[in-house]
């Protein structure tokens, strides 16, 4: 039995668990109560802290408890981050807000007492934070940075060729980390020739290469089974194969080369993993940026471009290599044809292209476009 003080108000945070309430007690069991609400719907952890953290954050901006925010301090926390030398971008300002709104629908919810216990308690309630007239209208279907763009084909060779430079130095140095930095070099070449994410990069295992009966000249290359692949919210992975195509074929070797004679000098032993660390671990998505980063300055290329780059840079050049939109959407696992689209950036050349193709097909053979 729990002893209540005069006057507090007991909260169950779980069956048989009674918790009395000063005010930071409180905000934290709003917190965990939300986490829970989510988990329930198998959200994945990776989902939950972060929107957490945010809570926080914004709890310690304005100074006050959920019950006390208004309007204006969503407000005033948005504009500040707007401020300074790296202001936050539209998108990442709608999603903060709706994180914000998400966990205040919860409060406001009248099946979890929220309402009552703190209009008993404190004498105020939780409130409306973002509404039409101060948040981010979503007025367009694309909010992401404009500067990230695919790669064009002399981009992905200068990337590549810098990371092929890469081991050669190190060696030449005398330094530590010519293995690592052929691993690097294998690993961005296949995340192009697949288009793979970066965390589903970092989860292909070996036996995730497998022959195709209509391909068998690409041998264990012939495609590869994304087994992790991006979930959509309350869902478990999404699985797909992706098929390795002719005009990437030259990864086959690529392949051959880190499966039979680099990796095994890392002494991975049994370790299931495509690519693994000096410690015979699993690499990690940070560890595959990374590389994509110091490969790019090596290269001298634009600093805003990014290892997802590579895969707006593969979608971009099926779509140029003539493969029909279907089979571009079903390679890289998009639910919606208008997603891969937006990934999407073919050359003037292909326009032009496709304009004379159109027209010679309504004019005549005769007609050119110049």
């Amino acid at each position: 039995m729990v002893a209540e003080a005069p006057g507090s108000v007991r909260l169950a945070l779980a069956p048989n668990v009674v918790l009395l309430d000063p005010e930071p007690a409180v905000s934290s069991a709003m917190r965990e109560g939300w986490a829970r609400q989510q988990s329930a719907r198998f959200l994945q952890a990776s989902t939950i802290h972060p929107r957490l953290r945010l809570l926080q954050r914004f709890e310690k901006f304005t100074g006050l408890y959920p019950w006390q925010w208004t309007p204006a301090d969503g407000e005033a926390f948005i504009v500040h981050l707007r401020s300074g030398s790296k202001p936050i971008q539209l998108s990442t300002a709608r999603s903060y807000e709706v994180v914000i709104e998400l966990f205040v629908e919860y409060l406001l919810d009248r099946r979890y007492g929220w309402v009552e216990t703190c209009q008993e308690r404190f004498g105020e309630s939780p409130q409306v934070i973002f509404h039409e007239g101060n948040s981010v209208l979503h007025s367009v279907e694309y909010e992401g940075d404009p500067r990230r763009r695919p790669l064009t084909y002399d981009e992905v060779q200068a990337l590549f060729d810098a990371a092929d430079a890469r081991p050669r130095r190190i060696h030449g140095q005398g330094r530590k980390g010519t293995l690592t930095a052929l691993r690097d070099a294998a690993a961005l070449k296949t995340i192009y020739a697949y288009g793979t994410r970066r965390t589903e990069s970092s989860k292909v295992d070996l036996v995730d290469l497998r022959r195709h009966r209509k391909a068998p000249q690409f041998g264990q290359a012939g495609s590869m089974t994304v087994r992790y692949g991006k979930s959509s919210k309350g869902t478990p992975p999404k699985r797909r194969t992706v098929l390795l195509v002719p005009e990437m074929d030259w990864v086959v070797d690529v392949l051959d080369e880190w499966v039979h004679e680099i990796g095994p000098r890392l002494s991975p032993d049994r370790h299931p993993a495509l690519w693994v660390t000096e410690r015979v671990g699993r690499m990690s998505p940070r560890s595959i940026n990374e590389a994509f980063v110091t490969a790019r300055q090596d290269a001298g290329l634009d600093e805003d471009l990014d290892l997802h780059c590579l895969r707006h840079s593969y979608i971009t050049h099926l779509t140029e290599f003539g493969y029909p939109a279907r089979f571009v959407q079903e390679q890289v696992g998009h639910t919606h044809a208008s997603t891969t689209a937006i990934y999407m950036g073919v050359s003037d050349e292909y326009r032009n292209q496709l304009l004379e193709a159109s027209l010679k097909r309504r004019l005549g053979d005769d007609w050119d476009l110049e």
